[in-house]
């Protein structure tokens, strides 16, 4: 009885050791990674954005069906193509780039349809306040990149958030929509 279950403890052990062999680390390739965001205007037009600095890392465990995934996202980056909206944008009437500097999100579940990610829930922090959010996948694929010839997994990812959760309130008095889509083109090289 002793010596099966010491087998069984080795092999548990043994396989845990495999399934995280499984797990690689990747680094977000901030050439090809963009979060950009759209809200109505006056139910006329879209306004749209994007913040240009953005730092992280994800890992992915395939064999597993598991990740985690930490992004940081440089609120003063943000970029509408037009200096006095982004200047507007950074003001304590909306994002407080001042007094709030960075975006967070930090993944606490990553769901697959066979082997491709297909959402990833997590915590969003903006504003100093954090919200759970869920990123559906609109497409996820892994493939080795010719040129750095490393692994780069990359997808798709969009939510809605009710910016108002998070203590953006700016302009709902005058029609802005509460709601804020989020679209995130993200590839992560294999380290």
């Amino acid at each position: 009885m002793r010596t099966t279950f010491i087998a069984a403890a080795v092999a548990a052990l043994a396989f845990a050791g495999a399934a995280q062999a499984q797990s690689a680390n990747y680094g977000i390739d901030p050439t090809h990674t963009f979060v950009t965001f759209e809200i109505g205007h006056f139910g006329a037009t879209t306004n749209r954005g994007r913040f240009d600095k953005k730092e992280g890392t994800i890992q992915l465990d395939k064999a597993g069906k598991s990740g985690k995934v930490d992004i940081s996202i440089d609120v003063t980056s943000i970029n509408t193509g037009t200096p006095g909206f982004d200047k507007h944008l950074q003001s304590a009437d909306l994002f407080d780039a001042a007094k709030h500097p960075t975006i967070k999100f930090s993944s606490t579940k990553f769901t697959f349809n066979g082997d491709k990610v297909s959402e990833v829930a997590g915590n969003l922090t903006l504003l100093g306040k954090t919200q759970p959010v869920t990123l559906k996948a609109t497409q996820f694929n892994c493939y080795e990149n010719p040129m750095l010839k490393r692994e780069v997994c990359g997808g798709d990812f969009e939510t809605t958030i009710d910016r108002t959760a998070f203590g953006m309130n700016y302009g709902v008095d005058w029609g802005f929509p509460k709601n804020v889509r989020l679209v995130i083109q993200v590839e992560a090289v294999k380290q």
